[in-house]
């Protein structure tokens, strides 16, 4: 693993199974981030990105105590800090830890990440209130992976799927249930579960598939290599999935830019499990009622682990 203090905790590389997973973006490369600065122009280099309080661009709404009419930027805050950092190594393995203070809101949020002797990688965190009020928060991990006609996404089967955006295909518009794989688009059944063939035709979308609660095993694979997420879905209850099919540059029907827009480039997808839905915290407090909420000087706490295995053919 290449981790990138300096850039808000970016994970810049992950190796296993035998092959680096991340994509970079060939037209960005990770750069310090001046203030002001937006992520499409200087955050969106590829890896893997922590969002948090929100993922897209909001201003929340003027009753939330305390905080109430403050605006939010997109992807969250703590890509565009540097975080307290530091490197311990035990019996476990070699610990990077990350620690991030809320700009706007009143927390504070810290990310383990252990790689252990076995080639496991446990990502551990931590979200703390320091505040006098109660607040709202989500949060999702962002990495980015390259989609390529022998991607496949493996979550459970029959899950609870809700819309976020769509562009170049109809899924029913924005909060539109369906359940994973298969989307329906008109009169026809989409099978996302191997996106690049999915659809004859370039298109992105982004969803919010819901996790059971109980322990389980989301993957990603291309070819004979997997990546599998361990996750809870009592801590994670969901996971964003952003498919974007040789990288379409015209806006979404919700929401900004589609942040990887480049023409006649790979795809990519987003395997990204969060707390909290949608993009927006706005609208998770409101119409999706799904936001996290913390009480003051409480603290949650969430982990997964990833493991890089082979394909194994049923």
């Amino acid at each position: 693993m290449t981790l990138l203090p300096a850039l808000g905790g970016k994970i810049r590389e992950l190796t296993m199974a035998g092959r680096q997973w991340l994509w970079h973006n060939p037209d960005l490369a990770p750069m310090a981030v001046a203030e002001g600065e937006t992520f499409a122009r200087s955050g969106n280099s590829g890896g893997y990105d922590e969002c948090a309080p929100t993922v897209a661009a909001c201003r929340l709404p003027t009753w939330v105590k305390g905080a109430g009419d403050v605006l939010l930027p997109d992807h969250g805050e703590l890509w565009a800090q540097q975080p307290q950092f530091q490197i311990t190594t035990d019996e476990r393995g070699n610990t990077a830890t990350c620690s991030w203070a809320g700009v706007s809101l009143p927390y504070r949020i810290t990310r383990d990440v252990t790689v252990r002797s076995d080639g496991a990688v446990v990502f551990a965190y931590s979200a703390e209130n320091s505040g006098a009020n109660r607040i709202p928060f989500l949060w999702a991990a962002m990495p980015v992976f390259p989609l390529t006609p022998r991607t496949r996404l493996v979550l459970p089967e029959g899950a609870r799927t809700r819309v976020w955006s769509q562009q170049g295909v109809e899924f029913g518009g924005v909060a539109a249930e369906h359940h994973w794989p298969k989307l329906r688009a008109g009169a026809v059944l989409v099978d996302l579960s191997r996106p690049y063939a999915a659809l004859k035709e370039n298109y992105a979308c982004k969803l919010y598939v819901q996790l059971p609660r109980t322990e389980c095993v989301i993957a990603i694979e291309d070819g004979d290599a997997r990546l599998e997420m361990q996750l809870h879905g009592r801590e994670t209850p969901q996971v964003g999935v952003a498919i974007n099919r040789h990288a379409i540059a015209a806006p979404l029907s919700k929401g900004p830019r589609w942040p990887w827009s480049r023409p006649k480039a790979p795809g990519t997808v987003t395997l990204g499990p969060s707390l909290g839905a949608p993009d927006s915290l706005t609208e998770a407090i409101g119409a999706w009622d799904a936001a996290q909420w913390l009480e003051p000087g409480t603290r949650t706490r969430w982990q997964m682990t990833w493991r890089g295995t082979a394909v194994i053919e049923s």
